[in-house]
């Protein structure tokens, strides 16, 4: 979990080379990147569930995620290589991780398989 909260601080503060940073400065979907948030935010779903007492700076990271995202990229003007799909599946897993987080569960009926974006 350490590794997890490391990935997390480092991409929930917008540090170099994070997806938050890439998005706000360079206005990038970095592909990578964005899988790195989107992995380490579901193992801290997957660590966290069932647990009181969550840490303010992972659940202020999770919502701003959940809802900043799709507001910096709703500009038509965003650059989007990517079929429009893609994007609107991301947005949908970065909604999904934070509704799993905050609720404690998550709303798939098991087993469920989070596919790689």
């Amino acid at each position: 979990m350490d590794d997890t909260l490391i990935v997390l601080r480092r991409e929930f503060e917008a540090a170099e080379g994070s997806f938050l940073a890439r998005l706000r400065s360079d206005l990038v979907w970095d592909r990578v990147a964005f899988s790195r948030l989107e992995r380490a935010m579901r193992v801290a779903c997957g660590q966290y569930e069932g647990h009181d007492g969550l840490p303010r700076w992972v659940a202020e990271g999770f919502y701003e995620v959940s809802h900043v995202v799709a507001e910096w990229t709703a500009h038509p003007n965003f650059p989007r290589p990517q079929p429009a799909h893609y994007y609107q599946d991301c947005l949908e897993r970065m909604r999904d991780l934070a509704d799993w987080f905050f609720r404690g569960w998550h709303a798939y009926q098991e087993p469920h398989v989070w596919r790689d974006l």
